[in-house]
C-alpha cells in the first residue's frame, strides 16, 4: 500500500498524554490523524487526569530563568542512580535529550501555562525540574492537551472507539487498524502508522498478579480501560516486551476516599506511621516503593502524620483541597488527641513523634537512615488514613529512540509505542520510578513517534 492508498495517515489509539502528543506532533507536521479512546469517560477516567502533572526536563528554559543549572545528562545521571543502573538506557536517553524541548512545545504550540515547582522536591531528582500546570492537577492538563487536539482541523477524535487489531503487508509493515466501537462491529482503517498509546495493564488483575505480585492486593488508582491491549495487539506482531516488571506504587491513597495525598506532605517533613504507631521505613526514599510497603502493614492501612506548615504547603494542590472537602484529614491538639485519632497506644506513638523530632533537629540519627527534614513537626497534628495503590505499569513494548517497536531488535515499519503502551525508564519493580517518569514517558515518547511518523 502506498501512502496515497491510506485513509488516514495515522491512527493513534488512547487519547491520554500519549496519545494527544503523538496527534499533535504528527498533525503539526501535516500529517491527518484518527484519535480513538475505548473509554467513554477519558476525560476524567485517565491515568493522565488522575496525575499531578508533574512534567520533569534537565536543562529547560524555565530552570534558566530561575538560575537552576541542569542538563540533560544530570537527569540522566538521576535515572540511573534510582533505578540502579537498570532503567533501558535507549528510551532514558531519548526522553532526557528530548525534554526540554517538549516542555517548551507544549507551552509554546499546545498552551500549556506550565511554570517550575520550586517549593519542593520529589525523592531522587537532585534539582528542582518537574514542570506543572498552576493546580498540579493531571485533569486540568489533560483537558488542555484536548483542547488543542479539538483546534487541530488535521485531528479526528472518535470515542469511544477501540483499536482491536493491525494488519501487516507481506513485509511486516503496517497497512490498516481494525477498529470497533463498543456496541459491536468493526472497521477497517487504511493506515499508514499506528501510535499504540492504551497505556500498560494495570486493570487487568491476572496481568499484575502474574508481574508485579507486590502490588495485586493495592488499590488500583488509573484508567480501566489500561487493560494490556498494547501488549496483546504486540504479541500478535511478534513484538518484544520488556521490564514488565515495573510499575508506579504509592503509598498514601487516602482511604477510604481514594484520593491521592501527595508525596509532597513527606518532603516538608510528614511521617507516615502504622496503626500501632510506629514508623516502618524512611519515606524519602520515594512513594511508588511505598505503595507495597503501606500494603505490608496491619490492615494495609498507615497513617501520614504531618502539622499544620505542611497542611498550608499542600494547598497549591487540587487533590489535597479535594481531601478537605471529604473530611478525610482529621486534626489533633497533641499527642494524646492523635493517638485517639488512629487507635495507637499513646506511650508507643509519643516515642516514634520524639525519634523523628530528634533526627529533625539533627540531634540524633533517625532509626530508619532518614536524613532529609524540612523541619521537625509541631501540634496540632493532622492525621490522614491511607493505603497503597497501583497507579501505572511501567514496562511494555520495546521501542528505540524514534518510539518504534521493535521486533527481534529492529523496528516494525509503521508501529509506534507511547506511554504506558511501551517500556519505560524504571528499571524493575516499583523502586526505580522517579516522581514524573509516567508523563515524560507518555508525552515525550508520543511527542517523538508523531514527529518520527511524519518522517517516515
Amino acid at each position: 500500500m502506498t501512502a496515497q492508498d491510506a485513509d488516514v495517515d495515522l491512527l493513534v489509539a488512547g487519547a491520554g498524554a500519549a496519545g494527544c502528543a503523538a496527534a499533535l506532533a504528527a498533525a503539526e507536521q501535516s500529517l491527518t490523524v484518527v484519535l480513538v479512546d475505548a473509554d467513554e469517560q477519558f476525560r476524567r477516567g485517565s491515568n493522565t487526569s488522575m496525575s499531578t502533572s508533574m512534567i520533569p526536563a534537565g536543562g529547560s528554559r524555565w530552570q534558566r530563568d530561575a538560575g537552576i543549572e541542569d542538563s540533560p545528562q544530570q537527569f540522566y545521571d538521576d535515572i540511573m542512580r534510582k533505578t540502579q543502573g537498570q532503567a533501558d538506557e535507549t528510551v532514558a536517553r531519548a526522553l532526557v535529550t528530548v525534554a526540554p524541548e517538549l516542555v517548551a512545545w507544549l507551552a509554546d504550540a499546545c498552551g500549556l501555562p506550565l511554570s517550575l515547582v520550586t517549593d519542593f522536591r520529589y525523592p531522587g531528582h537532585t534539582v528542582d525540574r518537574c514542570h506543572a500546570v498552576p493546580d498540579r492537577a493531571g485533569a486540568t492538563m489533560h483537558g488542555q492537551l484536548l483542547d488543542a487536539v479539538e483546534s487541530s482541523d488535521r485531528i479526528t477524535l472518535m470515542v469511544p472507539m477501540a483499536l482491536t487489531g493491525v494488519d501487516t503487508d507481506e513485509n511486516g509493515a503496517i497497512t490498516a487498524a481494525q477498529v470497533a466501537p463498543p456496541d459491536g462491529g468493526s472497521e477497517t482503517v487504511a493506515v499508514n502508522g499506528v501510535v499504540l498509546a492504551t497505556n500498560g495493564y494495570g486493570a487487568d488483575k491476572d496481568l499484575v498478579a502474574r508481574y508485579a505480585p507486590d502490588i495485586a492486593d493495592g488499590v488500583y488508582f488509573g484508567g480501566e480501560y489500561s487493560r494490556g491491549d498494547a501488549l496483546r495487539i504486540g504479541s500478535e506482531l511478534g513484538a518484544d516486551s520488556v521490564y514488565l516488571d515495573a510499575y508506579q506504587g504509592h503509598g498514601s491513597l487516602a482511604h477510604p476516599h481514594g484520593i491521592l495525598l501527595t508525596w509532597a506532605t513527606v518532603m516538608h517533613g510528614a511521617v507516615l506511621m502504622n496503626a500501632g504507631g510506629r514508623r516502618f521505613a524512611d519515606e524519602t526514599e520515594g512513594y511508588s516503593e511505598f505503595g507495597a510497603r503501606t500494603l505490608a502493614q496491619p490492615g494495609g492501612l498507615a497513617w501520614m502524620i504531618y502539622d499544620t506548615r505542611i497542611h498550608e504547603a499542600a494547598q497549591p494542590f487540587a487533590d489535597y483541597q479535594a481531601l478537605q472537602g471529604a473530611d478525610a484529614i482529621k486534626w489533633a491538639e497533641d499527642v494524646d488527641g492523635l493517638a485517639a485519632i488512629i487507635g495507637a497506644d499513646v506511650v508507643t506513638l509519643a516515642a516514634t513523634l520524639d525519634a523523628a523530632d530528634a533526627a529533625a533537629r539533627g540531634q540524633a540519627e533517625d532509626p530508619h537512615g532518614r536524613t532529609e527534614w524540612e523541619a521537625p513537626l509541631a501540634a496540632p497534628f493532622a492525621a490522614v488514613k491511607v493505603t497503597g495503590a497501583l497507579f501505572h505499569t511501567q514496562g511494555g513494548l520495546r521501542v528505540d529512540d524514534e518510539a518504534r517497536v521493535l521486533r527481534d531488535g529492529g523496528p516494525i515499519a509503521g508501529c509506534y509505542a507511547a506511554g504506558g503502551a511501551a517500556v519505560g525508564i524504571s528499571g524493575h519493580g516499583a523502586g526505580g520510578y522517579l516522581a514524573g517518569n509516567g508523563l515524560l514517558s507518555a508525552l515525550g515518547l508520543g511527542y517523538i513517534a508523531g514527529r518520527a511518523a511524519a518522517r517516515a
